[in-house]
């Protein structure tokens, strides 16, 4: 079922799937000029940009009882699911929960978050810093130490729709992001 863009369905679609169609060189994907982030988003003095690492994708809710135990429902976030590319559009990897950025290389880094600014777009997921390493063999994301999540488009949980009847249903909220990736000096 769709609804404003959103697509709602009880069983998410195969991630091989999505990977397939959002791969077949079907996108060009240019990134943003690099972005003007607040200072809390700042990486260390330690560390250079390697990448700038374009995303399309989705962001994952699920509707779900609020942990209050109010009775009341809410959007939970469950995951992203995107496809990384290159400046030229061609796929380089994937983006997925954890949450973790894995290139077609089979390296990979897991991250937490560390700070978060309110997208200036309305609409948008936040901005994020987070604190990246390496859960993989060596390869193009291995020495990543910080990711920028900046230029967010879309992706928020739905306003509505979340009630006990629609309880388990999923929610995928289409997105872009540039994820800029710093590795130490």
């Amino acid at each position: 079922m769709m609804r404003r863009g959103v697509m709602y369905k009880r069983t998410s679609v195969a991630t091989l799937l999505f990977f397939a169609l959002h791969a077949g060189g079907c996108t060009s994907l240019e990134p943003s000029p690099m972005a003007s982030v607040p200072d809390k988003l700042r990486t260390g003095a330690n560390e250079s940009l390697a990448i700038v690492v374009p995303a399309k994708g989705v962001q994952i809710y699920e509707c779900r009882m609020k942990k209050d135990r109010s009775g009341a429902y809410e959007w939970a976030f469950v995951g992203p699911e995107a496809a990384l590319y290159d400046r030229r559009g061609n796929p380089i990897g994937r983006h997925y929960a954890g949450p973790h950025w894995e290139s077609t290389d089979g390296s990979k880094v897991l991250a937490k978050v560390k700070a978060h600014a309110d997208a200036p777009a309305h609409g948008a997921i936040p901005w994020l810093l987070l604190e990246a390493r390496s859960v993989g063999p060596t390869g193009a994301f291995s020495k990543v130490t910080s990711i920028q999540r900046a230029n967010t488009v879309g992706g928020v949980a739905p306003e509505n729709g979340c009630s006990h009847i629609a309880a388990g249903t999923t929610a995928r909220v289409p997105y872009t992001a540039d994820y800029y990736f710093f590795t130490a000096r």
